[in-house]
């Protein structure tokens, strides 16, 4: 069966785009969102606009949503306007949101039970991995549902991998958000001690690249620090919920994550100092301060 009509929830920095990638790849694609604007938007990409979720998921062979933590996806599929009530039987459930491991057995438990099949599915990638759909989706669930919505996934992603059972997705966008989070705290440290010394630090940072230092996060977060500029394509206060995520899935699991927990402390900082709204690489912020640099 050709799955062509797609429900869209939650069209923010990250979904809109996704969403836009969508309508582009020929699906058609409802959207709704508690902001009208960007619903709005979408309509005039060629989606469809809808008021309220039951209206969204009318008719929609694959509902996706992607909103910001555990207790929003709770509220948008269940409840009497949610996705469990009134998707039709037989509907696949992408959650592309970045949630805890245990939210996401427990809804897929409820999803089954009311006929939907369910597929935990976070992703990387940042707003420029959105747009570009270039961006890295982990998959938690069934293959046959995996393989029977891949091409849903291939408009909206470029490394697409079934890790799993359920919960498997959302147990490795943790792991990535460890490691994005502290590679990001040590870039930061890196240019703080460069500019120390007064180096040519764009210099430095291509040299860097190409060696062994060389990273994603350096390569679209290097410049941002340089510039100062650091409007959100992934924000602080979420980067913050999902360390909150990691370190209590690593001490259930018993793991020690000593790194881990001190960049977790200093992005709970960043939050509660105000700079949540910023882009996570505004974390360079904080090491200027804590270097008693930040007027330089």
């Amino acid at each position: 069966m050709a799955k062509q009509n797609i429900a869209f929830i939650g069209l923010g920095i990250m979904g809109l785009p996704m969403a836009k990638n969508l309508i582009s790849a020929g699906f058609n694609v409802t959207g709704y969102n508690r902001s009208p604007g960007k619903t709005e938007e979408l309509a005039t990409a060629g989606g469809q606009a809808a008021s309220t979720i039951a209206e969204a998921v009318k008719g929609a062979d694959v509902i996706i949503t992607m909103v910001p933590d555990s207790p929003h996806v709770t509220e948008v599929v269940t409840g009497e306007d949610g996705v469990f009530a009134n998707a039709p039987q037989g509907a696949y459930w992408i959650d592309n949101s970045s949630i805890r491991p245990d939210v996401t057995t427990e809804l897929s438990q409820q999803a089954r039970a009311a006929g939907i099949k369910p597929l935990d599915a976070p992703v990387s990638g940042g707003e420029q991995g959105a747009i570009d759909a270039a961006l890295s989706i982990m998959v938690g669930g069934e293959s046959e549902d995996f393989e029977a919505v891949q091409d849903v996934l291939d408009a909206m992603g470029k490394t697409i991998v079934l890790v799993g059972p359920t919960g498997s997705g959302q147990t490795v966008k943790a792991a990535n958000q460890l490691m994005v989070a502290g590679n990001i705290q040590l870039l930061a440290e890196a240019i703080v001690f460069l500019e120390a010394y007064d180096v040519d630090t764009s210099s430095a940072l291509q040299v860097l690249g190409g060696g062994l230092a060389g990273s994603k996060v350096l390569d679209q977060k290097g410049q941002k620090m340089l510039d100062r500029e650091f409007s959100p394509g992934f924000r602080l206060e979420l980067h913050n919920k999902d360390m909150g995520i990691v370190t209590a899935a690593a001490r259930e699991a018993g793991v020690v994550i000593p790194i881990g927990a001190a960049v977790a402390q200093l992005v709970a900082s960043t939050v509660r100092t105000g700079d949540g709204g910023l882009d996570h690489s505004g974390l360079f912020r904080l090491v200027e301060q804590l270097s008693g640099r930040a007027d330089n």
